[in-house]
């Protein structure tokens, strides 16, 4: 019921979150795209298979919003606390054909569906009402694109292509059932770990490269 869309780095300015993905990837991520309607804006990477990397921060030009923005970023202390802890590679994106059946009962766990753009909605997307990660960041946040795939016609391929990634965590046994009662498709492999940490392995034109 759900598919591994994009990964995200969530960064205090969009300039430190580009220069950590050159210095992990010797890749220029290229400017994407701004989001008016939650005060965001970000970098595009094509990894292969549909699936992207996504380079988001705070737009520092956005106007104030009436609910909380998503990936946590309204938490400046805590986004610049997990940048400072290595915590770059901060969560994924899973999309799904059937996000009611999703959330159904899992609104604590994964957030209510939000239409956006406010105005003209095009998708939904699953935000807790506080703007922070769901399970702080162990599964994934949701989106639902209404039956159209998201377009990779404007979106840089540089060449990388995206060959595993991995979940450490301290609880691994839950993590995993619950992995499996979502039926996700390609989640990533969940290894022990002290704290939280993603990490990505990614084929470049200079060899196999690792985004943390």
């Amino acid at each position: 019921m759900l598919k591994l869309d994009h990964l995200t780095v969530v960064a205090p300015t969009l300039s430190e979150g580009v220069a950590h993905v050159r210095d992990c990837l010797d890749l220029d991520v290229p400017f994407g795209q701004r989001h008016d309607y939650m005060g965001t804006h970000n970098h595009l990477l094509q990894l292969g298979d549909m699936v992207y990397l996504e380079v988001i921060a705070l737009d520092p030009e956005a106007q104030p919003l009436a609910r909380a923005r998503w990936f946590g970023i309204d938490n400046k202390k805590a986004v610049m606390a997990d940048w400072e802890a290595g915590r770059r590679l901060r969560g994924w994106v899973a999309r799904t054909d059937v996000i009611d059946v999703i959330l159904e009962g899992r609104e604590t766990l994964f957030g209510r569906k939000v239409a956006l753009p406010w105005t003209i909605s095009s998708f939904d997307f699953a935000i807790p009402d506080d703007g922070s990660f769901p399970l702080d960041g162990a599964v994934p946040s949701i989106i639902h694109r209404r039956g159209k795939a998201r377009s990779m016609a404007t979106m840089a391929d540089l060449g990388a292509r995206l060959q595993s990634f991995s979940l450490h965590h301290p609880d691994t046994a839950s993590l995993s059932e619950l992995y499996r009662t979502l039926e996700i498709d390609r989640p990533p492999a969940i290894v022990q770990g002290s704290d939280l940490r993603y990490r990505a392995q990614i084929k470049t034109s200079a060899g196999l490269r690792e985004l943390l």
